[in-house]
């Protein structure tokens, strides 16, 4: 008999903690973005859509070398690198990429290939828009996400690749 009223009795308290908790956070204010009418707020770890970055002389930093393709667990990435040249220099390396695509369909925003970078030339950003009911329009190639040049600013063109290692010590 005593062992059934303290059933009850344990009961009765744990449905009273558990509504206690309910009706403690009814009275909260309810905490809601006003997206899309306002701006989306990030976390300072989002990881969006990537970004190609560029140098300080508005070249690209991504100099080829195929770690971020091969840091990733999906196999998103597809690069082809072309050499620079004394008359055409894209980049402050050897090689460039002159195909970099990544298909969004299969990426899964791990961060691999941002860790494996050597030159920090790709970035995440803050795009977060990617759905589309078209998975071709899911690979999203070079020109889409190599960061803007600033306003009036154009790439500078090294002729002299010693000069280019040179900065490259210094900095």
């Amino acid at each position: 008999m005593a062992s059934k009223i303290q059933e009850i009795l344990g009961s009765a308290a744990a449905i009273a903690k558990g509504m206690s908790i309910t009706f403690k956070e009814m009275l909260q204010p309810t905490i809601t973005e006003d997206y899309p009418d306002g701006p989306a707020i990030f976390q300072e770890r989002f990881r969006g859509a990537h970004v190609l970055q560029r140098d300080e002389n508005g070249l690209e930093k991504c100099v080829a070398c195929f770690l971020c393709a091969a840091a990733c667990p999906v196999e998103c990435i597809y690069i082809e690198a072309k050499e620079n040249t004394e008359q055409q220099r894209i980049s402050g390396g050897e090689r460039y990429a002159e195909v970099y695509n990544i298909d969004y369909s299969r990426c899964i925003f791990c961060g691999y290939c941002v860790e494996a970078c050597p030159t920090d030339a790709i970035t995440h950003g803050h795009g977060f828009e990617l759905a589309s009911y078209n998975t071709s329009t899911l690979i999203i190639r070079k020109e889409q996400m190599l960061a803007p040049l600033e306003p009036g600013k154009k790439p500078s063109v090294v002729l002299d690749p010693a000069a280019t290692a040179l900065a490259a010590d210094h900095h």
